[in-house]
């Protein structure tokens, strides 16, 4: 998924991003509430982890701009504030969810992933096709019953062949939603994450090349 983190504290920011990276998603991180509308504007985001309590642009009025502009992402809102009132007034504005800190990164990358699944169509907590078996929450992958190991950027992309259900995915999309923003367009990443993915997966082969369109598990 690619998930936005909004955070002014650089090392908190940072300490979560690495976190989600290594669950696999694609995330960026802006450290005030207007370089975050900025880049809502720019990105399809599915997550946006957003600190509520932040200067200039308080983290309010992000989410409420988020909400009317119909940006879909999904908002799972951070504050120190953990009164009732707070949380309801926070889910009030558009948040999806709400979580108080301190908190576990792990509760915290389990509610991300929660929320991302809420912003697709509905799909199964495991992802079955070809013979191939995904377990996002365990990271896991087999082959016909054989465990296949997988970088992340490997994971994520296979992940989003079995969610698209046979259709084609555009390299486009396969590399907006598993790199981040620093990712170039014009690079081979998504290319020769396939020919990995290919060689892991080994014979028969399972992942088709559309010409000029992009990559599907039929």
């Amino acid at each position: 998924m690619r998930v936005l983190v909004v955070e002014d504290e650089p090392l908190l920011a940072e300490a979560i991003a690495e976190w989600l990276r290594e669950e696999t998603h694609a995330v960026d991180v802006a450290l005030d509430g207007a370089a975050a509308l900025e880049r809502a504007g720019v990105n399809d985001y599915d997550v946006v982890v957003l600190d509520r309590d932040l200067p200039a642009v308080h983290g309010d009025e992000v989410c409420r701009e988020l909400v009317e502009a119909g940006a879909g992402a999904r908002v799972l809102m951070l504050t120190a504030a953990a009164e009732v009132t707070d949380r309801v007034e926070g889910l009030s504005l558009g948040a999806d969810d709400y979580l108080s800190k301190p908190f576990a990164f792990p509760e915290l990358a389990a509610r991300v992933l929660a929320l991302g699944r809420r912003c697709r169509p509905a799909t199964p907590p495991v992802l079955r096709r070809a013979g191939i078996t995904l377990d996002p929450a365990r990271h896991e992958v087999f082959r016909d019953s054989r465990y296949v190991p997988l970088a992340r950027k490997e994971f994520a992309v296979l992940a989003e062949l079995l969610r698209a259900d046979g259709a084609v995915v555009p390299a486009e999309y396969l590399l907006e939603k598993a790199w981040d923003e620093y990712a170039d367009p014009f690079t081979g990443a998504v290319r020769l994450t396939i020919l990995k993915l290919r060689r892991k997966l080994a014979d028969p082969p399972v992942i088709e090349t559309v010409t000029g369109v992009g990559y599907r598990i039929p």
